[in-house]
């Protein structure tokens, strides 16, 4: 059956009642976006509809001549069919907005949205024979709204510093949810060197794929992403069985479900590597349009987060070198101050020492050698005079190897000046010297 049947005389509205006719709606919408279809009797059977509607329910569907849940058996259970009783037993149309309906079933399902109206057909005598259907899919809009909403809360996370990986893997489960088709979103960032790949987000693969590709290098044949790293262009892999850049992946491709990838790389503004934006798909597929614009717009907001991440942990690397700096200068002025205090303290027991042997040297300078050891200061020293010391001056006194030596130690200008008793052969073979 064609999809839009030859005008017939019962397609006309009823005289003077104002109705468009059928065969003038037709017309109408054969051509539009908006989607038409004619049903008739309390069954809501499909006589006509455009092309746009078989477009919108799966071109396979285009039968006419059988009751509207024959064709499409997934409307029993969403209210629809209710919705059509109600205006068919009532003769008052209903409107409704951005509806939800899910089309298809198991794997292929998909949700769309609709604008539509349900407005009673009649004939001449004003008694309803079935009922109009005319609608808009809204589901680009909504879409559209969903994107933006989600895009400016990625700008929000990103303004207010949120882990890069928080970023990401909000980005990824992002698109995943805004596709039209199931996809899966890998995120892989570029090491310093742009070598290599390593692992961004990818909340959807498995994680025995993700540790695989996890530091796979860049370059011409190295599955989708590396080659697209190293081209700095889009990769388009339709089906992967069949693509030799995937030789060496085609084992974990295939354990991961995986058929088809289309890689961008992510490029900061002077155009150098930060990574690479993939979407997979379960099966073999080529990107439409607004596929490739959802990758574009993302892997330029990911190219921002990257970046804004590179910009912060080399401020954080400046702030933790400049800090060390500071601790290091630190540590610095106190070995300094303490080098400094001990000096000081040096330079006073030099000065009470040198000032003990003067005061030795003069009470005994017309004394013969002493029995006892001079430098004890108030104290004293029992110990035998075994050596005698002197200084630059000409101060001169007898005191034994512990004090001469710490006289010598922290005097500078004290020397060995005789070898009598022993002197220096004394000081030198003293006992633990040998």
């Amino acid at each position: 059956m064609t999809a839009i049947p030859e005008q017939r005389p019962t397609d006309q509205g009823p005289t003077g009642s104002g109705q468009p006719a059928d065969g003038d709606l037709r017309t109408l919408f054969g051509q539009s976006i908006a989607v038409f279809a004619a049903l008739s009797g309390p069954a809501h059977v499909l006589e006509a509809a455009n092309p746009a509607f078989f477009a919108t329910i799966g071109e396979d569907r285009v039968r006419t001549g059988i009751p509207l849940v024959d064709v499409m058996p997934e409307l029993a259970g969403q209210g629809f069919l209710d919705l059509l009783d109600q205006v068919y037993r009532t003769g008052e149309p209903y409107t409704g907005h951005d509806a939800r309906i899910l089309l298809g079933s198991g794997t292929t399902a998909r949700e769309v949205f609709f604008d539509f109206t349900y407005e009673p057909r009649r004939d001449t005598t004003g008694a309803v024979t079935g009922i109009r259907v005319i609608g808009v899919e809204t589901t680009p809009i909504r879409h559209a709204q969903r994107l933006m909403i989600k895009h400016r809360a990625l700008l929000e996370q990103i303004a207010r510093q949120a882990p890069l990986t928080e970023v990401l893997e909000g980005m990824a489960r992002s698109i995943e949810n805004l596709s039209p088709h199931g996809v899966l979103v890998s995120i892989l960032l570029a090491d310093p060197d742009c070598a290599h790949l390593r692992h961004g987000a990818a909340p959807s693969l498995p994680d025995f794929y993700n540790q695989a590709i996890d530091g796979i290098a860049t370059g011409d044949g190295v599955g989708s992403c590396g080659t697209a790293a190293h081209r700095r262009e889009p990769v388009i892999t339709t089906d992967i069985t069949a693509d030799p850049a995937w030789a060496a992946f085609r084992d974990l491709a295939e354990a991961a479900r995986l058929a088809s990838c289309w890689s961008m790389p992510i490029l900061a503004r002077d155009g150098h590597l930060l990574g690479t934006f993939a979407m997979y798909h379960h099966t073999p597929r080529k990107p439409e349009d607004i596929d490739l614009a959802l990758a574009r717009l993302f892997a330029d907001t990911a190219a921002l987060a990257i970046e804004r991440h590179h910009i912060e942990q080399a401020q954080r690397a400046a702030e933790a070198s400049a800090q060390s700096a500071l601790q290091e200068l630190a540590k610095t002025v106190r070995a300094e101050r303490q080098l400094r205090a001990e000096a000081e303290q040096r330079a006073e027991a030099a000065a009470e020492l040198n000032a003990r042997m003067r005061t030795a040297a003069a009470a005994l300078a017309d004394r013969p050698h002493p029995e006892r050891c001079e430098l004890g200061g108030t104290t004293g020293c029992r110990e035998s005079a075994e050596i005698k010391i002197a200084d630059s001056w000409g101060d001169a006194a007898w005191g034994c190897p512990a004090h001469v030596e710490e006289a010598i130690l922290n005097v500078r200008s004290v020397f060995i000046a005789s070898e009598e008793l022993g002197g220096l052969a004394a000081y030198l073979t003293r006992p633990g010297q040998r």
